[in-house]
């Protein structure tokens, strides 16, 4: 099954963001950037131009050139690639996170600080992120999250590396989000002809709109938590042509927490509340998805049911006008028994002289 989606983050940097899933089968997508784009947004939420990317790069690749040949950089410690060497910062903080490490000293490697790693963690520290693509999950239970920092896996636990984004040191990042879209949809709609008959579909039933589509998550806090609750229903259109389109549509709700008040605290109402222990900020996706399935499928009706149809609605017509003759008839002949009937024959009523 694949999903897309389409979200703004107007507190977190693209470079920090990081795109996981994982199920309850054990399987686990870290840091995802197949079929991902990550664009950066300014403090307007505007794009930032590419000419700005490209100076930041050609910026390491003069760094790598003034460097001498066959430098080989030191990966303190942490798993080294296969040529045995971490020339960048970025090799560097891979090799940590192979080794299960936290990325949390930058300032003490040299590759960091050469590249001017921390400065430009700052430099974006205003900027937001704006995120869209696909992502494949199994059909069991399972999350979406968006968080700062790369996961690792360590003694079959997730962890992340959340110390350099998280301190106050003056890189502020939070998780104020935009929803623009977010559907689940089935791997018919891979193909653009079936995925235009299937939205065409889903709106003369009415159901085109997706629960989550313009939702907006409000924070100034860093440790802060958003939770949506999605519950995954298959849908199957049946068309009379014999095409058969399967897509999803999913209902929501949403739960936000305060990271800092700790696992237990009380309600406005006075009610004591204790919650899991620990908690990761960001956006989490929570899906389950029903072994249920809806169809809608289009039928029409023989020839013989038109005709049955059409013979019912004569016959009942038919019964209506007898009926309303019959009361027509009742009322008539009630009056004349009563004598108001109005006078006709020359003044006469009923044969008799008045």
């Amino acid at each position: 099954m694949a999903k897309g989606f389409l979200s703004a983050l107007k507190g977190v940097d693209a470079f920090v963001l990081s795109l996981d899933v994982m199920d309850i089968s054990g399987e686990t997508q870290s840091d995802i950037t197949h079929n991902i784009l990550k664009t950066r947004l300014d403090e307007r939420g505007v794009p930032v131009p590419t000419t700005v990317i490209t100076e930041l790069q050609n910026d390491l690749d003069k760094i790598n050139s003034q460097r001498e040949g066959g430098y080989c950089g030191s990966c303190y410690g942490g798993v080294e690639p296969e040529g045995g060497c971490c020339n960048t910062c970025e090799d560097v903080r891979q090799a940590y996170v192979n080794r299960g490490w936290s990325f949390n000293r930058p300032d003490s490697i040299e590759q960091c600080v050469q590249e001017g790693w921390s400065e430009k963690l700052k430099e974006q520290a205003t900027e937001g992120c704006n995120i869209a693509g696909r992502v494949r999950v199994n059909k069991v239970v399972g999350n979406i999250h968006l968080s700062p920092g790369r996961s690792f896996r360590t003694s079959s636990h997730s962890l992340y590396e959340l110390v350099p984004y998280l301190r106050t040191d003056g890189n502020r990042h939070d998780f104020t989000h935009t929803i623009h879209h977010l559907a689940f949809e089935g791997d018919d709609e891979w193909d653009l002809a079936k995925a235009k008959l299937g939205k065409e579909l889903k709106q003369r039933l009415g159901i085109a709109a997706n629960p989550l589509d313009g939702t907006t998550g409000r924070t100034i806090k860093q440790q802060y938590m958003f939770q949506y609750f999605l519950k995954v229903v298959a849908t199957q259109f049946r068309t009379l042509n014999g095409k058969t389109i399967n897509t999803h549509q999913y209902s929501a709700t949403h739960f936000e927490r305060d990271l800092d008040k700790g696992s237990q605290e009380n309600t406005p109402t006075g009610v004591h509340v204790a919650h899991g222990n620990g908690g990761i900020p960001g956006a989490f996706f929570n899906y389950e998805i029903s072994p249920l399935r809806i169809v809608h499928a289009e039928t029409r009706q023989s020839f013989a049911h038109f005709l049955t149809s059409t013979c019912a609605i004569v016959g009942g017509v038919l019964t209506v006008a007898s009926l309303i003759d019959s009361a027509l008839f009742a009322t008539r002949k009630a009056l004349k028994k009563t004598g108001h009937s109005s006078p006709v024959n020359g003044g006469y009523t009923n044969g008799k002289l008045m």
